[in-house]
């Protein structure tokens, strides 16, 4: 008669312990991302600072306003392709850090809907007779739960892609813009 709130204490602890891991590797992974920005920044930056510290002495050194004006329509392309490149690279980190979350979401689900419905047999054979229904009610349950957590899931990467997509679109449209106004210049 004991073993069933046993049972449900080690099951609860073993969720905790385990919802704890979990939170343990999302956390390290978001710090892995956010080490990944950071260090892209930081490139970014002191490459931005170098160039355009050689692009202002070029300006300075220009003889003329054509001259002038020339250079300037020269570093549209070039900063067009940087920033393009910088946004991917943004975009390749989120990515990366989504599908770590993702997978450890999943797999957490998984293992924690295992472990239930393994307690769920396990209580369902000391259950007194006539609760069938109510078992399988409960099963059903975690069955729709289950079908639920899926869908939001799919739906998810499918937003996922969309973004990625109408992201890559847009520098896309960028460069081309960008390589217009150099042409023009």
């Amino acid at each position: 008669m004991f073993a069933i709130p046993e049972q449900f204490s080690n099951a609860t602890k073993a969720s905790f312990e385990s919802q704890f891991a979990v939170f343990s590797s999302l956390t390290a992974k978001a710090f892995e991302g956010i080490e990944k920005l950071v260090e892209l920044n930081i490139t970014a930056a002191k490459a931005s600072l170098e160039e355009s510290s050689v692009a202002t002495r070029q300006l300075l050194a220009a003889k003329d306003p054509q001259e002038f004006f020339s250079l300037t329509a020269a570093q549209i392309q070039p900063t067009a392709e940087k920033a393009m490149s910088y946004s991917k690279q943004v975009a390749a980190i989120a990515a990366g850090t989504q599908a770590e979350f993702t997978k450890a979401a999943e797999t957490q689900i998984a293992e924690t809907n295992r472990k239930v419905i393994s307690l769920v047999d396990e209580v369902s054979k000391n259950a007194p007779a006539g609760t069938e229904n109510v078992v399988a009610a409960f099963k059903s349950s975690i069955g729709n739960a289950n079908a639920g957590y899926e869908q939001l899931t799919k739906t998810t990467k499918q937003a996922v892609e969309a973004i990625e997509t109408n992201m890559s679109a847009a520098v896309n449209q960028f460069t081309t813009a960008a390589q217009k106004v150099a042409t023009k210049a």
